[in-house]
């Protein structure tokens, strides 16, 4: 798996790249077949402050592509959002998967 986080007007510190990635094992714990991962981490310079930390993750799955964004007062609150996102995504892209497959059919003698 390829992980690149980066930041826009912010410095990434080890603590908030360790925060994010352990965040991701939760995705890598429902589907092992993640191939690339993308975070952006974003400060925005709003006059309201509630909506100012931003953080997008884009997932290359094999057979999707999957993006989410969140944006919060606390970065790390939005990191937690867009964790939720991105694990209802993950999950329901699983159930699809699962979906196709079928059992064979039963003999009548």
């Amino acid at each position: 798996m390829n992980l690149t986080i980066s930041g826009h007007h912010l410095d990434v510190t080890p603590s908030l790249r360790s925060y994010v990635t352990t965040k991701l094992d939760r995705i890598t714990r429902h589907f092992d077949r993640v191939v690339d991962v993308k975070v952006i981490l974003t400060v925005e310079k709003q006059k309201e402050k509630e909506r100012r930390q931003r953080a997008e993750c884009s997932i290359h799955v094999k057979g999707n592509d999957m993006f989410a964004e969140s944006s919060h007062a606390d970065l790390y609150a939005a990191v937690d959002e867009l964790m939720d996102k991105l694990d209802r995504q993950v999950v329901r892209h699983k159930d699809r998967i699962q979906d196709y497959s079928h059992s064979s059919p039963k003999r009548l003698m």
